[in-house]
């Protein structure tokens, strides 16, 4: 571009006549170094130029890439604010479900605090039930031992209680002759003693229990009782009839035969099988075993 300027100017000198037209030297170096300067100018603004343009192309991309950039970030918060309120909805439901739940939980607490305190009333009802009955039967332990303290004395009768289970142990001696399953009179008159405090019992089951010793039944007395078993239910059925015969309720009666399979003490001696061979009289709660 400088050059073309030079050419130019240097043109316009030469058709000029040479006699009056010339400039003077220092007008035509000036206007060289202006042509020159100018020259270089437009050179400079080229450059310029060129920068301005690959500058303007960066930006052009670089707005385009913030565009896009912006457009997806306008999508995800369109989606951020659509889960936003889905969330919303599921917390909401769970909320109202919560406070449904926390309502039936307090109405079960309320159903269950109204039981508790029902079920303390009848364990607390319960538990004065089973001290009146324990008085009663120590009441009945202690009347028995006062009626019967002379058989007591003699080893012929002995009375024990554990866990409301009272038990009357009279050897059979004082209630039967020696073979016989019959209560002799001496025998109804010690059972005499227990009738009146046995006719009061109404809660209790009165358990009539046979027992033996283990020698087998041998000669005639095996024709009635061919076994232990059969004299053992014999001799406790003549002791319940007796006590109904006196008034004892005989819903309240049971007959049991045990023979000798339940020892109290060894048969290898005759004081061991004297022992085995008894009547008790078991007091025990209706719904025992």
């Amino acid at each position: 571009m400088a050059k073309r300027i030079l050419f130019l100017v240097l043109l316009a000198m030469a058709g000029l006549p040479l006699s009056g037209c010339l400039v003077a030297k220092s007008t035509y170096l000036k206007k060289a170094e202006e042509a020159d300067t100018l020259g270089r100018e437009a050179a400079a603004l080229q450059e310029l130029h060129r920068e301005l343009a690959a500058e303007n192309g960066a930006l052009k991309a670089q707005l385009a890439r913030a565009r896009e950039e912006a457009a997806g970030l306008a999508k995800e918060k369109e989606k951020l604010a659509a889960d936003n309120r889905e969330l919303e909805q599921v917390l909401r439901a769970n909320t109202d479900s919560l406070s449904q739940s926390v309502a039936d939980l307090r109405r079960k607490v309320t159903d269950l605090e109204a039981e508790n305190g029902r079920l303390k009333a009848e364990i607390d009802d319960a538990r004065k039930a089973k001290e009146e009955k324990v008085r009663e039967v120590s009441k009945t332990y202690e009347d028995l031992l006062d009626r019967m303290k002379g058989e007591i004395a003699q080893g012929q009768v002995t009375i024990s209680e554990l866990k409301g289970k009272l038990t009357v142990n009279m050897v059979d001696a004082i209630l039967f002759d020696s073979g016989k399953a019959e209560v002799k009179q001496g025998g109804m008159e010690v059972l005499a003693k227990v009738v009146d405090i046995l006719k009061g019992v109404r809660d209790k089951m009165i358990r009539i229990e046979g027992h033996t010793d283990n020698i087998p039944i041998v000669g005639n007395l095996a024709k009635r009782f061919p076994t232990n078993w059969e004299l053992s239910a014999a001799r406790a059925i003549n002791v319940a009839r007796y006590l109904q015969g006196q008034g004892v309720d005989p819903a309240v009666l049971v007959a049991a035969a045990n023979g000798e399979h339940r020892p109290v003490a060894p048969n290898d001696t005759e004081e061991g099988r004297a022992r085995n061979r008894r009547i008790e009289i078991v007091l025990v709660p209706r719904d025992a075993p």
